[in-house]
């Protein structure tokens, strides 16, 4: 099998990570409804190719939070299409969202790679509050035209 990498971060790396999350989280804490503090409710897309699996959290209003991919946390060439990937890129994904304290997400899947099932399944195993799945994995109509007859 080979040796398995670990990627460590520096003590710089996850303090600036740490300020990046609660900057972010203040700036929402000034959201459009008096009385609510923070962000309620998020959407998370989930990517999914055949090359590998992003997971994108986002407010209300669309305005990205946070991403993963499985190539941002250590995977590399066909493992990052894998479930095993997927599933390891939604448990750092649940861990973001309990940190900025999001009450209800609704999930939208795009793609038709094999890590669409496992990001669902581990965000559910790990507490998060999954109110929709929605597939926006787009669909070809009608197709491309097709080449013209052969003249022989």
């Amino acid at each position: 099998m080979g040796k398995k990498k670990i990627i460590k971060k520096s003590t710089e790396e996850l303090l600036k990570e740490r300020e990046d999350i609660e900057s972010k989280m203040q700036k929402g804490a000034a959201g459009p409804e008096p009385g609510k503090a923070g962000i309620q409710d998020g959407f998370l897309y989930i990517s999914s190719s055949y090359n590998n699996t992003i997971l994108t959290l986002t407010d209300e209003r669309g305005s990205v939070l946070c991403w993963i991919s499985a190539g941002k946390i250590g995977f590399k060439g066909t493992k990052k299409g894998t479930p095993y990937a997927a599933n390891r890129v939604a448990e750092l994904m649940a861990q973001n969202i309990q940190k900025f304290k999001l009450d209800k997400i609704q999930v939208r899947v795009k793609g038709i790679g094999s890590g669409r099932e496992s990001a669902i399944r581990a965000l559910a195993a790990h507490g998060v509050n999954i109110v929709s799945i929605e597939d926006q994995t787009a669909i070809p109509h009608n197709g491309c035209r097709p080449p013209k007859a052969r003249k022989v």
